[in-house]
């Protein structure tokens, strides 16, 4: 299934996309695309649905977050072997992890705000995994379990923020607008291999990053397995897996960074793609 959220900011309705591509309406089946509709119980009721007979959405409507009340944004740094070198940093002997806001997701084709004091915004198409069952000192055998489905992130970045600024990455990474994410929730059965999708990233139609998960140094298995041996995960929390080369700031002789006017492109094979303007920062 590919679940989604329409609508104005603040008041999306949970949806679902027909086999023809049609958006269909649930707000009678489920109260939002979040939390308890997540679970294996919630995704069921769904499923058991006639998808047929709901009502049509406006083609046109605003597409919002595909993952509404997210309880924990969790990402994963330096998890790309090639991405890592880029950065002149060397591949992390366990997953770094650090967290993003949630007040930074936005919708897929919102506009992304350029931080007062920006000095280096940066640019990361990441995989994203949505829990949708507890998980508590998993497994590696049983993380995918505990897995409801898959979205595209742009993992947006202020590298002056997160790098020059002394301390930990999260101020880098937790700008209003800096946490895209959808345009679809699509779920764990409709992905063969989440080790094993392409995924691009173009700045006004120039394709810096052109990857794959294939090259994940830790999949998506372990990733689970691992936070959860630190945290709960609990449905709706989002694990962002990191990024291939391409960033602006790899770019060698000279970075580029992004700025207001810039149009964003992204998308990861089978779970759609967003859209981004940039524009500055206006009290």
């Amino acid at each position: 299934m590919k679940l989604l959220r329409v609508g104005a900011k603040g008041a999306e309705k949970p949806a679902i996309l027909d086999q023809h591509g049609v958006i269909r309406d649930l707000t009678g089946v489920v109260g939002d695309i979040a939390g308890a509709t997540l679970t294996p119980e919630g995704l069921a009721k769904i499923r058991a649905t006639d998808i047929g007979v709901l009502p049509i959405l406006d083609a046109g409507s605003r597409i919002g977050p595909c993952v509404g009340q997210v309880g924990k944004f969790i990402c994963v740094g330096l998890n790309y072997a090639d991405h890592a070198a880029e950065s002149g940093m060397a591949v992390p002997p366990e997953p770094v992890l650090f967290m993003k806001a949630t007040s930074a997701i936005i919708g897929p084709n919102d506009d992304v705000i350029i931080p007062k004091n920006a000095l280096k915004p940066d640019w990361e198409v990441e995989l994203g995994v949505v829990i949708g069952k507890e998980a508590r000192y998993v497994d590696e055998a049983d993380a995918m379990d505990h897995v409801a489905g898959y979205c595209v992130v742009n993992d947006l970045s202020e590298r002056h923020f997160q790098q020059e600024r002394s301390g930990q990455w999260t101020k880098g990474k937790s700008s209003d607008t800096f946490g895209p994410i959808g345009p679809w929730l699509v779920t764990a059965d409709e992905v063969a291999d989440p080790q094993n999708l392409s995924m691009f990233l173009e700045v006004d139609g120039h394709r810096y990053q052109n990857g794959s998960t294939a090259t994940m140094v830790y999949g998506v298995r372990h990733l689970v397995h691992y936070i959860s041996q630190f945290m709960s995960l609990q449905p709706g929390d989002i694990i962002s897996t990191g990024t291939p080369p391409g960033v602006g700031q790899g770019i060698k002789p000279n970075p580029v960074w992004l700025k207001p006017g810039n149009v964003m492109r992204l998308g990861i094979e089978g779970l759609g793609e967003q859209r981004q303007n940039t524009k500055a920062y206006s009290a």
